[in-house]
């Protein structure tokens, strides 16, 4: 199939265009498309004529879209709305990357694909827009959620965690955001499976499980035998712009229902990043 990636150079693009089979043709855009300018879209779709489009590409600095809003509903829903029109006039399956910042966090147990959306910031507002769109203009989708990913490729909370314990025997970590860190190896096998399936909707795509940020940062040094002082935080004492919600645990109801994706549990996924794939980054 010929699939046109955007956020190609990102931490899940990188990934899709690496772990690709010989059975898919891939073009991957970058900042070198425009997703605000539908002329630009229309001009590299009458290039590629995608039979799949993968849409990672997004606005994700989640304190800067309070700050920049208009930007950030530009890119991040507006974006979305000019691509998935594009790939409905060639027929191609639109698949959108999205995000557990839709949810409020007030629910105690794991989210699923059936719960009302309510989300607290400009970027979740944002991307839950995105998804409406997404489902009004193509029968043709999948909208899959996704959190804390992390990977070999880019800037992600793994390696700045690594680098900050590499400069400072004394560090802090809120413990009161709860969610499921997620290996972009993993996700984008998911993907791929999602895409091979052709059932098409709304999934949820995580590593199973669920820590704090400080409980998977403990597990990043104990793995890595990184020997310092971490100090739990709550959230509030950190100034930030953006409300992050508390509890943001996905549970891939769709995918497992439908037998698509079995994800493994995320203190697995993370030793097998540590000790197979981060090290040869470093």
């Amino acid at each position: 199939m010929r699939i046109l990636i955007t956020g190609s150079k990102g931490q899940l693009g990188s990934q899709l265009l690496k772990l690709a089979g010989p059975q898919h043709e891939l073009f991957g855009y970058d900042l070198d498309m425009d997703i605000t300018q539908p002329e630009q879209i229309k001009a590299e779709f009458l290039k590629v004529k995608p039979q799949v489009v993968i849409h990672c590409a997004a606005y994700t600095d989640v304190d800067g879209c309070e700050e920049n809003i208009e930007l950030a509903y530009q890119i991040n829903t507006r974006g979305t709305e000019n691509l998935a029109r594009e790939a409905k006039k060639y027929g191609a399956d639109f698949l959108f990357i999205s995000s557990d910042y839709v949810f409020d966090g007030i629910k105690k147990t794991p989210y699923l694909e059936t719960d009302k959306p309510n989300p607290l910031s400009v970027y979740g507002d944002s991307k839950y827009r995105a998804e409406q769109l997404v489902q009004q203009i193509t029968s043709q989708h999948y909208i899959v959620r996704t959190t804390g990913v992390y990977s070999i490729y880019g800037k992600n909370f793994v390696d700045t965690v690594i680098k900050a314990a590499r400069c400072s025997s004394n560090l802090s970590m809120v413990d009161d955001q709860i969610c499921t860190p997620t290996f972009s190896l993993d996700l984008a096998r998911c993907i791929y499976s999602l895409i091979d399936s052709r059932l098409y909707g709304l999934y949820h795509a995580t590593n199973s499980g669920q820590c704090s940020w400080y409980q998977f940062t403990l597990q990043i040094f104990d793995i890595m035998k990184i020997e310092v002082d971490l100090n739990p935080v709550k959230s509030s004492k950190l100034s930030r712009k953006a409300k992050r919600p508390a509890y943001s645990v996905l549970e891939n109801a769709n995918l497992e229902k439908n037998q698509i994706c079995f994800m493994r549990p995320w203190q697995e996924a993370l030793e097998d990043f540590l000790s197979n794939h981060y090290q040869a980054k470093s």
